[in-house]
């Protein structure tokens, strides 16, 4: 039984650890390629600007509801709904075609990983 528990603990972590790396990971690679995004998309300042604090923005405010979503719903599935959502922004910002639509998969990627929280202890 304890095995199990351990091994179940053991997972917990990881999946955890990978969305917190993913989403490091996401905001370091938009950090370091706003010169690139510059050129691209022909993006001014304020678009870059924007880039960057849609996510922080999406991702700071829905921390609340994010949480009571994963205590109403449970955890794991909001877990897999927010790396969904989180997944599936990345592709459309990757795809997107102009500054505007890049904010807009940004603000959306900012709102995935919310849905991961937890409000309340066990």
């Amino acid at each position: 039984m304890t095995d199990r528990i351990a091994s179940k603990q053991t997972w917990t972590l990881v999946l955890a650890s990978l969305g917190v790396f993913m989403t490091a990971l996401d905001t370091l690679v938009v950090a370091t390629s706003l010169p690139a995004l510059r050129a691209d998309l022909h993006a001014s300042l304020q678009s870059l600007e924007w880039t960057v604090n849609a996510y922080n923005l999406a991702f700071a405010c829905l921390l609340l509801t994010g949480a009571a979503l994963g205590d109403r719903f449970g955890r794991r599935r909001m877990y897999t709904i927010g790396l969904a959502v989180f997944t599936a922004a990345s592709a459309a910002a990757a795809l997107a075609p102009n500054a505007l639509l890049l904010v807009a998969a940004r603000a959306l990627q900012g709102a995935g990983p919310r849905s991961s929280c937890r409000s309340r202890s066990p």
